[in-house]
Formats: C-alpha cells, sequence, structure tokens
C-alpha cells in the first residue's frame, strides 16, 4: 500500500480501509495463537499499513482544521 494512493482517497474510505485492516490484524493474531499462521511477515505489514492510514487520517484532519 502507497501512501499516495491512501492519499487519493476520502476519510470515509480511509476509515473503512482502517476497520478491514484492524480486522484482518485480529484474525491474523488469532491464527498465531493457534499455530496456523504460515506468513509471519503478513502481520508486519498489516500493522504498518494501519499506522500509514491513520497518518494520512491525521494529515487530512489537520489540514481541514487549518481551513477554517
Amino acid at each position: 500500500m502507497n501512501a499516495q494512493e491512501l492519499r487519493d482517497k476520502t476519510a470515509d474510505q480511509l476509515n473503512e480501509e482502517l476497520a478491514s485492516l484492524k480486522k484482518e490484524a485480529f484474525n491474523l493474531r488469532f491464527q498465531q495463537a493457534t499455530g496456523q499462521l504460515e506468513n509471519t511477515a503478513r502481520m508486519r505489514s498489516v500493522r504498518r499499513d494501519a499506522a500509514r492510514v491513520k497518518t494520512i487520517l491525521n494529515e487530512k484532519a489537520k489540514a481541514a482544521a487549518g481551513d477554517n
């Protein structure tokens, strides 16, 4: 996931993306706890993607607050 791609999305789309990433992170943690997780690197990438989405959301919020 690219930061520029995220900047092109609306805040609603970013919130939906964040929700899906959180669900995926939960499922990955569950798989790890039960010993079913094969690709452990996916946990790291999902966590970082969620952080990237949160960063873009904060940037958009600050920009909107600055416009007032």
